[in-house]
């Protein structure tokens, strides 16, 4: 009877540990394919309180190359790679709440602009039939031309007097811009908006200059999108603001 009782005893120590061993194996295994924590980068407007919590952008191969990505993602900053530029950019531009920074998506298309490579030579036809030649790929306009440079100096510091290269105060900074693009225009914000053609709202144009207060002491650039770029004042750099967050006097176009 002993001997029976002590079989039994060991028989149910043994599926007791075989249970054991079985719920830790299940553990391990789901330990192994649990999901990592999803995560999200800050994308903040330069120079502005505005900013939007994007997951996984900051995990986007190459993004830390796209020029001038880290004024406003600054989590980025440091970490280039060499990666691919533009699909970096297409795999930012797809991401869901890219659309809702204000400003990001005209930043993207402009840098997409620059980096874009020249397309092929055509291949030379050994036949002598006419062939008609591939038509010439679209150039930017001298407004999407003039807002890409505005854009290149986001982050330049705000020195008053200064006409850039790497400094600017408001008129300073439109007449340098301008200059890039071979238009000369005066140095003034009023001598601007005095001599400039002037532009219904309704009818702004990025590249168009836009000229604020009564006695039209500020000036910016119109970016599109409802964004400018302008130097503000002392300690605020280069950057992008709201068309509206200043009294708008005319805008006016060169």
């Amino acid at each position: 009877m002993e001997k029976t009782i002590v079989a039994k005893h060991r028989r149910q120590e043994n599926t007791a540990a075989r249970a054991a061993a079985a719920t830790a194996a299940i553990a391990a295994g789901a330990a192994l394919v649990a999901p990592a924590a999803a995560s999200a980068a800050e994308v903040r407007v330069p120079n502005t309180p505005v900013s939007v919590q994007v997951p996984g952008i900051e995990n986007v191969p190459g993004i830390a190359d796209i020029p001038g990505i880290e004024a406003w993602i600054p989590s980025v900053a440091g970490q280039s790679a060499g990666g691919n530029i533009q699909n970096a950019i297409a795999t930012v531009k797809a991401m869901p709440g890219v659309a809702n920074v204000p400003g990001f998506s005209q930043f993207l298309a402009n840098v997409e602009q620059q980096v874009r490579p020249a397309a092929p030579a055509p291949v030379q036809q050994t036949y002598a039939a006419p062939v008609q030649a591939p038509a010439p790929a679209p150039q930017p306009s001298i407004g999407e031309r003039i807002v890409s440079i505005a854009q290149s100096k986001v982050g330049s510091p705000y020195v008053y007097g200064a006409a850039g290269p790497n400094a600017f105060d408001c008129s300073g900074f439109t007449s340098w811009v301008y200059a890039q693009v071979g238009k000369s225009i005066p140095r003034t914000s009023q001598a601007q908006a005095s001599a400039g053609q002037q532009v219904a709202l309704s009818d702004i144009q990025p590249g168009d200059i836009v000229v604020y207060y009564g006695g039209a002491s500020h000036v910016a650039i119109y970016a599109g999108n409802g964004q400018i770029i302008d130097a503000l004042n002392s300690g605020i750099p280069v950057g992008y603001r709201s068309l509206n967050m200043m009294p708008i006097h005319s805008v006016v176009r060169f």
